[in-house]
């Protein structure tokens, strides 16, 4: 029987610590050798090449939700600029078909033209001589005629905008917000007015409101 000799306890600790330092060096040498560092430096790379995709698809979904967000803000700001200058156009003819309709009762500079033209065109056919009736409905019968017409179509047109500021909501795509209330009533208010004037209008042109004057019948023995 052989004998063993005793192991101390220093012994085998000093024996873990050399063989824990001698695994370090050559760990440490073969990450010194140009094969190995080739290898570390290509995982490395690689690693990093499949990160990049990653972090570039993050970026590219975030650039798509932002140009996602512009373009519907842009639908919103087009949708209200394009309900607001409705609103707008709407109101402001209104507004001008009560002028229109003013202007059919109270007259136009055009109408006084327009009977000053046909008062001289009467004057030069008469000019050479004409009876009485001739030179009344020259002068001034053509005159209030030429008036009235004028009058009738400011009239018209004051009916026809105003008709359209009413029926414009029926055309279209439909709206979330209502016409406003002044606004109809200030177009009704223009149809009203347009209608009095077109039936003044047509009364003074057929001399249904006030008639021309005639002159009295000379006799041949006085």
């Amino acid at each position: 029987m052989t004998p063993t000799a005793p192991v101390a306890e220093g012994d085998g600790e000093k024996k873990t610590t050399a063989k824990a330092a001698t695994d370090t060096a050559g760990a440490k040498d073969a990450a010194e050798r140009p094969e190995t560092a080739g290898r570390l430096d290509k995982a490395r790379t690689d690693s990093a090449g499949t990160a990049e995709p990653a972090d570039r698809g993050d970026g590219a979904e975030q650039g798509l939700d932002l140009d996602l967000d512009d373009d519907l803000d842009d639908d919103l700001d087009d949708d209200g600029s394009g309900k607001e200058s409705a609103g707008l156009a709407t109101a402001a003819a209104a507004v001008v078909s009560v002028g229109l309709g003013i202007v059919s009762l109270t007259g136009a500079w055009s109408g006084r033209v327009a009977a000053e033209r046909e008062t001289l065109i009467g004057q030069i056919k008469t000019s050479s001589g004409g009876s009485a009736a001739q030179q009344i409905s020259e002068i001034y019968g053509d005159a209030w005629h030429a008036t009235a017409l004028v009058n009738g179509i400011f009239g018209l047109v004051a009916l026809l905008v105003g008709c359209y500021v009413l029926v414009r909501p029926a055309f279209g795509a439909p709206s979330a917000h209502p016409q406003a209330g002044w606004v109809r009533a200030v177009a009704k208010g223009g149809i009203a007015l347009g209608v009095i004037g077109v039936l003044v209008s047509v009364g003074m042109y057929f001399d249904l409101i006030v008639a021309l004057p005639t002159a009295a019948a000379t006799t041949a023995g006085s």
